[in-house]
């Protein structure tokens, strides 16, 4: 984009309801704190420390670019979380497509994917399943001008929707969100901005609304003092947010690494949830030109651990799965007048608990 403001992320690794920007600042809530114990303690039973030659190899796939929406990664590769449980990890940037083919063909052992670009790819043929929610809230969300009128999917109807292209989860949320009003694209005014510039189409008063991550735009545009509302897909329609996925000729390969590595993982969030900076510190180690900015990476880093930390992360603990979400979304994505799904699928194709602590 020609005009992007100061730090601004072209892509998420990833929901919030219909709020304010302010309320995505909010502190972490004591439910979510109680689930640093639990998880650390599921891991704590499966580390078993070894020695470098028994360390088995992981390639792990992350968003886009490196961000500090990854910083659960990068602390447990710092404190040694993997380690401790006899993984040597490697980490690589890819987009969702790119992973989800390379995941299924074993060139990636494990990586971040959402049920839109699953559901897809399963239909499809490719052999992947999803193992463990990162994202308890879908972070896909539509961002509105405060003073746009538009509080409900409904009053979307005749009004310009900035989108980086017709594709991608970001395009699939739209849609979602508009069935839920009995809309379709054809009932609004899509208009492209192929560099992710719609965020700043809508500050700039270009559009009535624009797609974007509850974990980017809105916290960039409010530091920017641009206030906007937000509309969440998942009040309306959930989907299920990104998390851990593998190859099913993985999955029967390394189970064994692959259950550690989950397992660390949630440790790292947990940490992360109770203590922001950890997550930070590690995320300025790994990304070093991002502590260039650390008030905005921090803003970002807490709405991550609130997109986190709901479904059912809230009543079960990080990382569980949302069975009956998965099959809403199955429903939802496949009765799309641009539905990707290409042939009947079942979340036994899609989900495995197999992974889990």
């Amino acid at each position: 984009m020609n005009h992007r403001p100061r730090a601004l992320l072209p892509r998420s690794g990833l929901a919030q309801g219909g709020r304010n920007v302010a309320a995505l600042m909010a502190s972490l809530s004591l439910a979510a704190l109680c689930l640093v114990n639990q998880v650390s303690a599921a891991t704590a039973q499966s580390a078993t420390p070894t020695t470098p030659a028994e360390a088995t190899r992981l390639t792990v796939g992350l968003g886009y670019i490196p961000s500090v929406q990854f910083a659960q990664f990068y602390l447990a590769e710092e404190a040694g979380y993997y380690d401790e449980v006899g993984l040597d990890v490697t980490f690589q940037n890819k987009v969702d497509p790119e992973l989800i083919t390379l995941l299924g063909q074993g060139s990636v052992d494990v990586g971040m994917a959402d049920g839109t670009s699953l559901i897809p790819a399963v239909s499809q043929g490719i052999p992947v399943v999803y193992g463990a929610t990162i994202y308890g809230r879908f972070p896909n969300v539509i961002l509105t001008s405060a003073d746009s009128g538009i509080e409900v999917p409904a009053d979307l109807e005749g009004r310009s929707i900035g989108v980086p292209g017709r594709f991608g989860s970001s395009w699939i949320m739209l849609q979602a969100l508009l069935a839920s009003a009995s809309l379709t694209t054809d009932d609004v005014d899509v208009r492209t901005y192929p560099r992710f510039g719609q965020a700043i189409a809508l500050a700039e008063g270009q559009v009535d609304a624009a797609t974007g991550f509850v974990n980017n735009e809105p916290v960039q545009l409010a530091r920017e003092g641009v206030a906007v509302n937000v509309l969440s897909v998942d009040d309306v329609a959930p989907l299920p947010g990104p998390g851990l996925v593998v190859g099913r000729d993985t999955l029967e390969a390394k189970g064994d690494a692959l259950r550690a590595f989950t397992a660390a993982t949630l440790r790292a969030m947990a940490a992360i949830a109770a203590d922001p900076q950890l997550g930070l510190d590690a995320t300025f180690t790994r990304v070093p030109e991002l502590a260039a900015d650390p008030d905005t990476q921090l803003a970002i880093l807490e709405a991550t651990i609130d997109a986190w930390t709901g479904g059912r992360a809230e009543p079960e603990g990080l990382g569980a799965i949302d069975r009956d979400a998965w099959q809403t979304a199955v429903d939802i994505m496949t009765a799309l007048p641009e539905s990707v799904v290409a042939a009947p699928v079942t979340v036994d194709q899609l989900v495995t608990d197999e992974l889990l602590p």
